[in-house]
């Protein structure tokens, strides 16, 4: 790979991209153009003069999008080569919170959540929720840690566990995304939790 000869083609250029994605390399060196692809190890990536360049996502520090939140490799799970990001709030109140994300089936995504939820006297947890909870045929999961991080695919789509997980899920449906916490009873909750989606 000859980066060198794209950032001196780069320096050439007379005319620049006035919008663009921007690939930020851990040498410092930055290339304005568009994101193709990122698979497994690689990063395609096409500059200001059409050419598709493939860079290994080694020499990559991060990623600049023209409207989207910037993918940063520092920040992702286990490494994971997110394109997107965004960080959305919880309300432990809320049914439902509309993280305005749109997914595909198959689609890996992981969940950073950092906060508390109050939801019952006495009862505080992260996104973990409450270890050990005996079913509960009242919560979206009755299975599963009340007051824990759920998610589901679109308004009435099946909820399914998130938790503290730092490794990426791939989901099974396409849609919007909503995110909620597993508790029968929203009422007497407080708190929220501060997600960011890698998608």
């Amino acid at each position: 790979m000859k980066l060198v000869g794209v950032v001196a083609a780069l320096a050439l250029s007379a005319q620049a991209v006035l919008v663009a994605d921007v690939l930020v390399l851990r040498d410092g060196r930055r290339v304005s153009g568009t994101v193709v692809s990122v698979r497994g190890s690689t990063v395609e990536f096409e500059d200001e003069d059409g050419r598709v360049r493939r860079y290994s996502r080694a020499d990559v520090r991060s990623i600049q999008f023209e409207e989207e939140d910037a993918w940063d490799d520092r920040r992702s799970p286990a490494g994971r080569a997110a394109l997107r990001q965004r960080t959305v709030t919880v309300d432990a109140r809320a049914g439902w919170t509309d993280t305005g994300v749109d997914v595909r089936a198959g689609q890996e995504v992981a969940f950073e959540a950092t906060g508390q939820v109050r939801w019952g006297p006495g009862r505080r947890d992260g996104a973990a929720g409450e270890r050990g909870s005996p079913y509960n045929a009242g919560r979206p999961i009755p299975d599963r840690n009340a007051a824990a991080l759920i998610g589901r695919i679109g308004a009435s789509g099946d909820p399914f566990f998130i938790g503290d997980a730092r490794e990426a899920l791939r989901l099974r449906g396409s849609g919007r995304l909503y995110l909620g916490i597993n508790d029968d009873y929203l009422e007497d909750n407080s708190g929220s939790l501060r997600v960011v989606i890698l998608y």
